[in-house]
């Protein structure tokens, strides 16, 4: 027998051991160079996330909205981008206030009656908003809810398709409690420091826009004691205010002219309480009348279906019958 033979062997189970050494030895390797090239806080933070699917409408809908408007009152909208570029001209100048700044430039033409329409309500039904401000002509003002959540992609849009813009202002009606403005809402029963922090979450919003327009407020615009604290602090940020006339008591206008505030007062709502297509159409009847007397006359209307169909119809024939539709700083008074 040599000396070969007398040599202890490499069995199976020493073969085993040293293949399961080697194995955890290549797996603590990797874990510390794995940990050298994450920070420690992402070593705790690698989740998969799968996106979910996204809302086509969101936003705070306060009462008195379309019908198919979107609620979801726990979501917080997200920060102002920057505005897109306009498809249009815009007056320029950057020591003009806003309501001059945003303006669409205009220069009349004729010396017919003029009609400005403006659609409040906007930006709760992503369909209702997209008609109106593809379909309807840039005469047309588009006034947005301060709630929604993608207010200022909705500016950058009416902008870029020639609209003038301003926010709805909501503000207190006589039916309050049941006829709810929303949670940033002016009210009388809060104090004057109360409604201007309010008023400056609603100017805060966005930007772009030319003015603010009341929105319900029948209780609200009839105080003055209310009424001008806001006014004053309307015409600081340089913007005009359309009194929607919700109340023949309200002092808007009178307080605006007192101020040298740029403002203008609705003559007739399209579609307040019947949304019929038969009393919208008499109610545009009348806002020619009165255009015919007076030499112009403002009406405002909500993106209703009907609205929408009964006004995209009517502003075809204005120039045909002798009217100029034309942006809503055109028709504002009273600045000094």
């Amino acid at each position: 027998m040599t000396e070969a033979s007398h040599r202890p062997g490499i069995t199976p189970l020493t073969v085993a051991w040293l293949s399961l050494l080697a194995v955890v030895t290549a797996g603590s390797t990797y874990l510390v160079l794995a940990h050298q090239a994450l920070a420690p806080d992402e070593l705790t933070g690698l989740t998969l996330t799968i996106p979910g699917p996204q809302e086509e409408d969101s936003g705070v809908a306060p009462a008195g909205g379309t019908p198919d408007d979107a609620a979801s009152e726990s979501e917080e909208p997200p920060a102002s981008p920057v505005l897109a570029p306009t498809q249009v001209t815009l007056a320029e100048g950057a020591d003009l206030p806003a309501w001059r700044r945003y303006a669409s430039v205009y220069q009349a033409t004729t010396e017919q009656p003029r009609i400005a329409v403006v659609l409040t309500g906007l930006g709760f039904s992503s369909r209702a908003t997209k008609s109106a401000i593809e379909d309807l002509p840039p005469g047309v003002t588009l006034s947005f809810t301060p709630y929604v959540q993608k207010l200022p992609q909705w500016i950058a849009m009416a902008r870029g398709n020639g609209h003038e813009v301003m926010l709805d202002l909501p503000m207190e009606p006589v039916t309050y409690p049941d006829d709810d403005p929303g949670p940033q809402a002016l009210l009388t029963q809060l104090d004057q420091l109360q409604n201007q922090q309010r008023l400056q979450w609603v100017i805060a919003r966005a930007e772009g826009y030319v003015g603010l327009v009341a929105t319900m407020g029948s209780r609200f615009t009839g105080s003055e004691p209310h009424v001008k604290p806001v006014l004053e602090q309307v015409k600081a940020q340089g913007l005009m205010f359309l009194d929607n006339r919700s109340s023949e008591d309200s002092v808007v206008a009178a307080v605006a002219q007192d101020l040298g505030l740029p403002h203008a007062v609705n003559n007739r709502t399209l579609d307040e309480g019947d949304v019929g297509r038969l009393t919208i159409d008499a109610r545009l009847a009348q806002i020619e009348r009165l255009a015919l007397n007076d030499g112009a006359s403002i009406a405002i209307g909500r993106p209703y279906p009907a609205t929408l169909e009964r006004l995209g119809a009517w502003v075809k024939t204005l120039e045909a019958r002798g009217f100029e539709l034309v942006p809503i700083t055109v028709l504002a008074q009273g600045s000094q």
